[in-house]
């Protein structure tokens, strides 16, 4: 007895030939490609009327499915169509989870045998990148700005390990992360003007805590005169300006030849007369390269995995040493607390609430092989408030005519 999967089956057939014959690309074009799976449904639903065909019950539901089947990412779309969800991961093809505000769910998704690795292809189609037995894990940025991480057996167990992250920025601007309840107007105002200032940036704070969405929103109060170089593992930054240029990693071929790092990008973006170089995530020794930039005197803001403000500054402290033997502490130190002016911390309520939980400058000295530190913003009672420090290099505040003790005045 044929059934509307059938339908929606030969349906589907006939799109897939039609692309085939005049050539169409889904995923580069799709407008064509969903006014070619309407017609196809429409002349189905005709032809049904007077043959033996299945007539389809629900033909918007089929011009759906079969777009999610040719130019979505078949039964994962709905998850990304869902503007609730923030993150996708497959476990194996039978356990599909999602995230929502901040908390996971085990969906009803279940993927066919095959079609979790046909899907990850096709996610990896238009990024220039591949996975195999030499290049076992991969990220990569999805045509919507999603970002793809992927890892495969034998260093997964038995099935590929998939995460979707999607680019879900909800905010452009720091008035909107005030909007949000993510910080306090006055706290606003004080990163506005710290950016403005030139004041070099660090946004630390764990997994999915907020942190680029934060960083974009900084690179959003950056003057729009100057110009502005970002370096990133994959695309995720959105810098509002008009001279801007956005560098992002490269994996080796084939021959293993050809890989660019992060490293690289950092000295590359100091020879591209910068006026503030922006760099996604640091990780690994680039965070030697970057502290050698700002210490120059080139503005520059970041993003760093940190449980605090102050474990962040000790990272930064830690990470230059992966450069090389001959990188010490005690270069390293001074360097971080002359390089380093403000460290915004960003953190996950157990609500799935994402706050600034403070925001600690570095004044510029160090003893003892510690970096001093004073909080500008701290967190109390559940309230980000003005604390009793301030920050570094107060002149530039003056140069760029913003008035800093009133934009710390403790409100009565």
């Amino acid at each position: 007895m044929p059934t509307a999967t059938s339908a929606l089956d030969v349906v589907d057939g006939e799109v897939r030939e039609l692309i085939r014959r005049r050539g169409l690309d889904p995923f580069t074009d799709p407008a064509p490609v969903r006014v070619l799976v309407r017609d196809v449904v429409a002349d189905y639903a005709e032809r049904s009327l007077t043959s033996a065909l299945p007539p389809i019950a629900d033909p918007d539901a089929v011009v759906r499915d079969v777009l999610d089947r040719v130019a979505g990412f078949g039964p994962l779309q709905r998850w990304f169509d869902d503007p609730e969800v923030e993150e996708i991961w497959v476990n194996e093809p039978g356990r599909v989870f999602v995230a929502r505000r901040g908390r996971s769910e085990l969906t009803t998704t279940i993927l066919g045998a095959g079609q979790l690795a046909d899907l990850v292809e096709r996610m990896l189609r238009t990024s220039g990148r591949r996975i195999d037995m030499s290049q076992p894990f991969v990220d990569a940025v999805l045509p919507d700005g999603s970002r793809l991480h992927v890892v495969i057996p034998d260093v997964t167990r038995r099935h590929m390990a998939v995460n979707i992250r999607k680019f879900v920025l909800q905010a452009h601007s720091l008035d909107e992360l005030v909007a949000g309840g993510t910080l306090t107007t006055q706290a606003a105002r004080f990163l506005e003007a710290a950016v403005a200032a030139g004041l070099n940036v660090l946004v630390s704070g764990g997994t999915q805590a907020g942190k680029t969405t934060l960083l974009n929103c900084l690179c959003a109060a950056i003057p729009a005169r100057e110009r502005v170089i970002t370096c990133e593992e994959v695309f995720e930054l959105r810098v509002p300006l008009p001279d801007v240029v956005a560098m992002q990693t490269r994996q080796p071929n084939l021959e293993g030849a050809g890989e660019i790092p992060l490293r690289r990008l950092v000295k590359e973006a100091l020879r591209m007369r910068p006026s503030r170089i922006v760099v996604g995530e640091v990780r690994q020794e680039e965070c030697l390269d970057l502290l050698i930039a700002l210490n120059s005197g080139l503005p520059g803001m970041c993003t760093l995995h940190a449980n605090s403000a102050r474990e962040a500054v000790v990272k930064m402290c830690t990470l230059p040493l992966l450069a090389g033997d001959n990188i010490g502490h005690a270069f390293v130190v001074p360097t971080v607390a002359a390089s380093v002016d403000l460290v915004v911390h960003v953190a996950t309520e157990p609500s799935g609430q994402r706050r600034v939980r403070e925001v600690v400058a570095v004044p510029g000295r160090s003893e003892d092989g510690v970096v001093e530190l004073a909080d500008v913003f701290t967190t109390r009672e559940g309230r980000l408030v003005r604390a009793e420090g301030f920050p570094p290099h107060q002149e530039r505040f003056v140069a760029a005519g913003l008035d800093l003790a009133a934009l710390l005045e403790s409100p009565r």
